[in-house]
């Protein structure tokens, strides 16, 4: 117990004094856009400011106020880590359903637990869903009425193009194409690979 303790405690205090390592901006707000705007001398330090914004969704009972004239509706619920949306011609929506990918080392260190902290904090420390996935809105009304997996099995995809007859994924560590037929609701071919990503 008293072991758990002096390494909570090691922790904390390593913790606290790296809080000062980063920093926040000294300029007027604005003061760095426009014609003229206010550039600093880059600055270096231990840790990296971070600010991350919390993932939260909206309540299902709540909805963003839009301006007069316009309405929202909620399209579609359930969607694991929507990352980037993509209309094809016939209006289908497609949603990448990705995470960061997974680690390939199982090794601990300090910087492997600072990320682990920073993803969890951005609501990102969840296995990926790998996949993409397809809603329809049938009937025009601006909510999807049927939901189908278009992908699956890729590796934390992002990015997606269609073009001609040709659909292009971006995973994260290469670019991918598949046959497209207009109004499939699910590609079953292999991928066929185009060029690697860094």
């Amino acid at each position: 117990m008293q072991h758990l303790y002096k390494y909570s405690a090691a922790i904390s205090i390593m913790a606290i004094s790296l809080t000062g390592c980063g920093d926040t901006s000294k300029i007027a707000s604005q003061a760095d856009v426009g014609p003229d705007p206010v550039l600093v001398a880059p600055e270096s330090s231990l840790i990296p400011t971070l600010n991350i914004a919390p993932a939260e969704g909206w309540p299902i009972d709540e909805k963003p106020t839009v301006a007069e004239g316009l309405t929202v509706n909620r399209f579609a619920v359930d969607l694991d880590h929507p990352r980037w949306l993509y209309i094809l011609p016939n209006g289908d929506v497609l949603v990448a359903e990705s995470n960061a990918p997974k680690s390939e080392s199982s090794d601990w260190s300090f910087k492997s637990w600072i990320k682990g902290m920073v993803l969890e904090d951005a609501g990102a420390a969840v296995p990926s869903a790998d996949r993409i996935t397809l809603l329809r809105d049938e009937d025009n009304d601006g909510v999807a009425e049927t939901r189908h997996v278009f992908l699956e099995n890729l590796h934390s995809p992002f990015g997606m193009e269609l073009i001609g007859n040709d659909f292009y994924v971006a995973n994260a560590d290469e670019i991918v194409r598949f046959p497209y037929e207009e109004g499939q609701t699910q590609i079953t071919a292999k991928p066929e690979h185009v060029t690697d990503l860094p």
